[in-house]
């Protein structure tokens, strides 16, 4: 069984070394790390350039900024392994619980696994109250149109298949691809999705935003305009823990 690690990163130049080593360090010994940078301004794409594209796979340069559904459209074709995992570049979320992520695609009890950030009793990040409003906002619609029970549908951890998402690589280019994939899943043929609890609180605290407050609004609208046109890909049902 191999692992492919895909990374997309924009303007990550505090990060993004520690990130490819916590991935290193995380379990499972056979595993390939894709690291897609979309168009950094910061000293990213110099990191990567000098000091780890002979540490990683593979790295892929966008010429210019195109979004994260972009970024993942790219590292998700370039992958390889068995089972793709998403894993952003912010330290938010530990790779050593890739485990909790894994096992239930190994033990064949699904194709998709979320890391959902609010289920079970495991510790788990303070979000800011108004982030998690919206997030439960946009994920209950989601559910409205694919008839599933997800609890944290923008969770970075999205582990599949590889052969359950290349050929529905998200088609939004920036945050408007979220819905993508969980519309995916819930379509006859998939097995039953799964979610698990991961349990790290990031590196991002809650005295740092993780973007702008004009930004964080901006991926809500893109959810929120890009949530109807999934629906014919989840009409027939599916679950979600």
């Amino acid at each position: 069984m191999k692992l492919s690690i895909v990374i997309p990163c924009y303007n990550e130049e505090r990060t993004i070394r520690a990130i490819v080593d916590a991935v290193h360090a995380s379990p499972y010994a056979n595993k390939e790390i894709i690291v897609v940078d979309d168009c950094s301004r910061d000293g990213t794409r110099a990191i990567l350039e000098h000091e780890l594209a002979a540490r990683v796979d593979r790295v892929i340069y966008h010429a210019v900024n195109q979004g994260k559904g972009a970024a993942l459209r790219s590292g998700i074709a370039a992958a390889t392994g068995d089972i793709v995992v998403i894993q952003d570049a912010d330290l938010e979320y530990d790779p050593n619980e890739y485990p909790l992520l894994v096992e239930p695609i190994l033990q064949g009890k699904a194709d998709v696994v979320y890391g959902s950030r609010f289920m079970g009793g495991r510790p788990h990040r303070v979000l800011y109250f108004w982030h998690r409003v919206g997030n439960g906002l946009l994920t209950f619609v989601s559910n409205m149109f694919t008839n599933l029970d997800l609890t944290d549908m923008e969770t970075c951890y999205k582990v599949f298949r590889r052969e359950s998402i290349q050929p529905r690589a998200p088609a939004e280019n920036r945050y408007g691809f979220e819905p993508e994939p969980t519309a995916a899943g819930a379509r006859p043929g998939c097995r039953e999705p799964l979610s698990a609890p991961p349990s790290h609180v990031g590196a991002r605290g809650l005295l740092q935003p993780v973007r702008g407050e004009e930004e964080s609004r901006r991926p809500a609208a893109e959810l929120g305009h890009c949530l109807p046109a999934q629906r014919n890909l989840g009409e027939n049902g599916g679950r979600l823990c």
